[in-house]
């Protein structure tokens, strides 16, 4: 079956704007992030889906400097992006990835995916149904028929712009397996939304980061054991709930 990773991106993030096109070490977040999607294995394609709003020039352009597939949609309607791109590039089964990631793990990616495959029946997998792997390290996996469902019956505005809200909180329609692994890592902050965030970024790539290869979230957890005031930096960051908005 196709399965076609899709990263959102757009400039106008409320809490860090601009924050996948700003340069970490020697290329933009963004291009970090589809750098370690694309040595994942089990994918048969990558796309980009950033807005139809012009400031998003800049993304689509990022992604197709790095030969990524791109999509432009509506900025509010992201569900409605993800359903499109994924006809238009005829995903059978999605791999929704956010742009703000750049620690993404490509191992993990594939160990869900073939996990996917591995179940005669499966809606949507996900390692963050029940958190145990660091925020930042988020992989969701579902349908392409379960996003065409999503598309259709949902209606309020956080499940539009957050893609997965309906497919998860309706049990009763989608068949749902959650990701988890023994050692509880929830507690790690590995993502991008503020100006702290940036810092423990730039602290982490600034220590592991060599160009031409991939550290691996082993490779972070061992930073952080040895440099503990790195996992400060950020600490006191709060996610935003999916009430909140953009």
């Amino acid at each position: 079956m196709n399965t076609v990773a899709i990263i959102q991106a757009r400039m106008s993030s409320t809490r860090l704007p601009g924050k996948v096109m700003k340069k970490l070490v020697d290329r933009s977040v963004l291009a970090h992030v589809v750098n370690r999607l694309q040595a994942s294995r089990t994918l048969d394609a990558v796309v980009v889906a950033t807005t139809d709003n012009a400031v998003d020039d800049v993304i689509a352009a990022e992604a197709r400097r790095y030969e990524t597939g791109v999509y432009r949609g509506s900025e509010a309607d992201v569900l409605g992006r993800y359903r499109d791109a994924a006809r238009e590039f005829a995903a059978e089964v999605v791999v929704r990835i956010t742009s703000d990631c750049p620690l993404l793990d490509p191992e993990l990616v594939d160990l869900m995916v073939r996990k996917f495959f591995s179940y005669p029946v499966v809606d949507y997998l996900s390692n963050t149904l029940e958190r145990t792997y660091p925020r930042g390290l988020d992989v969701e996996i579902f349908t392409r028929k379960a996003l065409e469902t999503a598309f259709q019956q949902a209606h309020e505005p956080f499940e539009r712009e957050h893609v997965t809200p309906y497919i998860y909180q309706h049990e009763d329609v989608f068949s749902l397996v959650s990701q988890t692994q023994d050692i509880d890592h929830s507690n790690c902050r590995w993502t991008l939304d503020t100006a702290d965030d940036w810092q423990f970024m730039e602290a982490v790539y600034g220590h592991l980061y060599r160009s031409g290869q991939l550290f691996t979230t082993a490779d972070v957890l061992e930073l952080l054991r040895r440099r503990p005031e790195i996992g400060l930096l950020n600490v006191e960051v709060r996610q935003k709930k999916l009430e909140d908005g953009h």
